[in-house]
């Protein structure tokens, strides 16, 4: 949770009214039947007699089982159910159709022990219903939205029989050439930790065991480019790339996933440093290690197993429980243990694992999926109120020059461009086939149904498809433009342009949408710009001409709803970037937590650390986003000036709402330790909290922020918490300007 708090919000079972208060009658029953499904690590004597349980039960089971325990297979045109009934296959993976996952589940009863299966799928952010990317989610910097998503997420996943999701991806990234960047919530560390917490939350409360990926390091690929090689040193990793994982083990993630990547020369699917000695070791992981799609196999790429069986040796060896798709271990392992190359003490841990997360989640006694009941738990209003929900709060008005937006009452016609603009469709991690699909009202038919009959309301998609490679009929774009009294260009990323393997060297507008934007900005009318992508892109020339910009990501089923809502007026948009936009490529990586330098830049001096033919910070800096209302922020008063090392920094600061109109806004408080034992960052966040102001008002919000959270991690791993002088600034924004000084007391 944030630690700035206004109003305490805790997700349980008794707030499930918070979570759907539409819901009555055999609807409400509907939803208590799913909470039963919520997850959590059992206590006490349970869990004691969990291990009981799990010991009994591995003791019963020959190696074939064992390893069959190990084997992740899933559907596909080699699948053989057999293995299921065989005791071959552990867990399954991208079946959605209720009707195959109970025969699964009907095949289990016919084998000799009848474990279950986990049934796993890339529910990342939606099932039937969908809600903005996790970027765009990040970027409502409300715990509450997010928690939700994950939860209505969840509910549907879990009422097709799916009990398992590869999410939340927690891996933090600078470079937003990576194509993966929307997976995740952006730059910064302890926003990172917040989310990652959240989503593992909500996922549980709606019944789906979650997977926390890629551990570790694999959103710091060189050049963004995805499954390159990267390299970090000890005390970057403790302090960067780890805490967003140790905030989902402690919110209970029940399995990880390791990364595709060799970190420092080594594949992390074969770095038993990695996976023993620090998630299983330090952090205290629990739960299961299953390794991505064929990455055992790829050791032999990585060049460092000779076979098969060698890679399937190291990476068991190295702490993988569980072999997703590369198939290695359950051809190679038995054989391994027979040849004594491999113990059966490891067999049995890994299994051991294994049996615990299913135990824990409640599979034993969990009844088969009921595929008649599927239908009726999907797209429900509830689940559509949530995405309209997050959709809303997710945009970020980046540009509003004039005040241009919301659209003004003297508008008579709108000319909306782009074929995103006229697809009733949004973007969604995997097309799950034969699940309904939600078709919404184009951004056309929303802001006509929204403006009403007195604005005329015209749309060309300008291109060929939603990909954006080529022009349709040019000049009737450009004339149909040009009678309007305002354009709205919803232009964008789709197709091969995101994703995972989606890397890209350059950041603008994909296709011919750049050259359909400047010709849209020469018709002289004015010109709001809708971007839906995945990634920060470099905006600089047209920031530099279009007046007005909202960065929405990709929203999901209701995003054209929120869109036309945002456009109009009747949402006060309130979204924060939750990674930097930069200026140019050449900047790459940019965020806001770098560590000083001996030469800073001091605005025009030679010898300093800057470019000479650009600036060094970003377009849009993180936290950054504008709203249709004015906000200020005074009156910062610390509790105390001086706190022990063992105690708190809190205080409080006055947000007041100085436009005529209620909105919402983050407000954001950021330490520096300004001199320690090693060079440190700059400014970091270290609380947040999205508070509503109306009109006129304004409100006092405190923080708290405990002193052990400015800890920090040597080269050896050594953790650091030092006394002296420590900077805050509070703000809107990283730019944050209000400032104070405390001093942390040493023992």
């Amino acid at each position: 949770m944030p630690r700035v708090l206004v109003r305490a919000f805790a997700l349980t079972l008794a707030t499930l009214s918070v979570l759907a208060p539409a819901l009555s009658g055999p609807a409400q029953a509907q939803t208590q039947a799913q909470a039963d499904h919520a997850l959590a690590w059992k206590t006490g004597r349970e869990a004691e007699a969990i291990e009981r349980r799990v010991e009994e039960l591995l003791a019963r089971m020959t190696l074939d089982e064992k390893i069959g325990q190990l084997n992740l297979t899933g559907r596909g045109d080699g699948f053989d159910p057999q293995w299921v009934a065989t005791g071959r296959s552990g867990a399954v993976m991208n079946f959605i159709d209720p009707k195959e996952i109970r025969q699964l589940q009907d095949l289990v009863q016919t084998s000799r022990l009848k474990i279950p299966l986990i049934i796993g799928l890339d529910a990342i952010h939606g099932f039937a219903t969908y809600f903005p990317q996790p970027i765009g989610q990040a970027a409502t910097f409300d715990v509450r939205l997010i928690e939700l998503a994950a939860y209505w997420t969840a509910r549907e996943t879990r009422a097709a029989g799916v009990n398992w999701t590869f999410a939340p991806m927690v891996d933090l990234t600078r470079d937003p050439r990576w194509g993966r960047v929307f997976e995740g919530a952006g730059e910064d560390v302890y926003l990172a930790s917040v989310v990652a917490a959240a989503r593992v939350r909500g996922y549980h409360h709606g019944g789906l065991a979650t997977s926390v990926k890629h551990f570790v390091g694999y959103g710091e690929a060189e050049a963004g480019r995805d499954y390159n090689s990267v390299w970090i040193p000890v005390s970057k990793l403790l302090d960067r790339h780890v805490p967003a994982f140790q905030a989902a083990i402690r919110a209970g993630a029940f399995t990880a996933m390791t990364s595709l990547s060799a970190m420092n020369g080594l594949p992390a699917t074969a770095d038993r440093t990695l996976l023993t000695g620090l998630l299983k070791g330090r952090l205290g992981f629990r739960g299961f290690v299953v390794s991505d799609f064929a990455s055992i196999e790829e050791l032999i790429h990585h060049g460092v197993a000779a076979d098969g069986a060698e890679a399937a040796r190291k990476a068991l060896i190295a702490g993988v429980d569980m072999d997703m798709f590369s198939g290695l271990f359950i051809r190679h392992l038995a054989d391994e243990v027979r040849a004594e190359r491999v113990p059966v003490a490891a067999i049995d841990e890994a299994v051991r694992r294994i049996l615990r997360v299913k135990f824990h989640m409640g599979l034993f006694e969990a009844p088969p999926v009921d595929p008649a009941a599927t239908a009726g738990q999907i797209i429900t209003p509830p689940a559509q109120a949530a995405a309209l929900e997050v959709a809303r709060e997710a945009m970020v008005l980046l540009k509003n020059d004039g005040d241009i937006l919301p659209i003004r009452p003297e508008i008579r016609s709108i000319a909306v461009v782009g074929a995103l603009g006229m697809s009733d469709d949004d973007w969604q991690y995997g097309d799950n086939v034969g699940l309904p699909r939600i078709r919404r009202p184009t951004v056309q038919a929303e802001l006509a149904r929204q403006l009403g009959p007195n604005v005329r309301i015209t749309a060309d998609p300008a291109v060929t498809t939603i990909c954006g490679t080529e022009f349709t009929d040019r000049e009737a774009t450009l004339k149909m433009a040009r009678e309007a009294d305002l354009i709205v260009a919803v232009l964008g990323e789709e197709c091969e342009f995101m994703g995972e393997s989606a890397s890209r060297t350059r950041l603008d507008l994909p296709g011919v949408q750049g050259r359909l934007l400047d010709e849209l900005v020469a018709t002289g009318k004015p010109v709001v710009l809708v971007l839906k992508t995945a990634r920060p892109l470099v905006l600089t020339d047209i920031a530099a001409r279009v007046p007005a910009i909202i960065q929405s990501f990709h929203l999901g089923s209701q995003g054209r709803v929120a869109i036309g809502e945002v456009l109009t007026g009747r949402v006060n948009p309130s979204g924060k970037l939750p990674m930097s936009m930069p200026r140019s490529v050449g900047q790459i990586p940019v965020y806001y937590d770098h560590l000083p330098t001996g030469r800073p830049y001091r605005r025009g001096e030679r010898y300093e650390s800057s470019f000479v033919d650009e600036r060094n910070d970003p377009l849009f800096p993180f936290g950054f986003g504008l709203s249709y209302t004015r906000f200020s922020l005074d009156q910062l008063a610390l509790d105390s000036a001086r706190v022990p090392l063992d105690g708190t920094i809190s205080g409080s600061v006055r947000l007041s709402n100085l436009g005529a109109r209620d909105g919402r806004e983050v407000v954001q408080v950021y330490m520096r330790q300004r001199v320690a034992s090693r060079s440190r960052p700059v400014r970091q966040l270290q609380a947040f909290e999205k508070v509503t102001v109306g009109a006129g008002a304004n409100q006092t919000v405190r923080f708290s922020v405990p002193v052990e959270a400015l800890a920090f991690h040597d080269d050896q791993g050594r953790r650091h918490l030092e006394p002296g002088l420590y900077d805050i600034f509070v703000g809107t924004d990283s730019r944050a300007e209000l400032t104070a000084t405390v001093t942390v007391m040493g023992r």
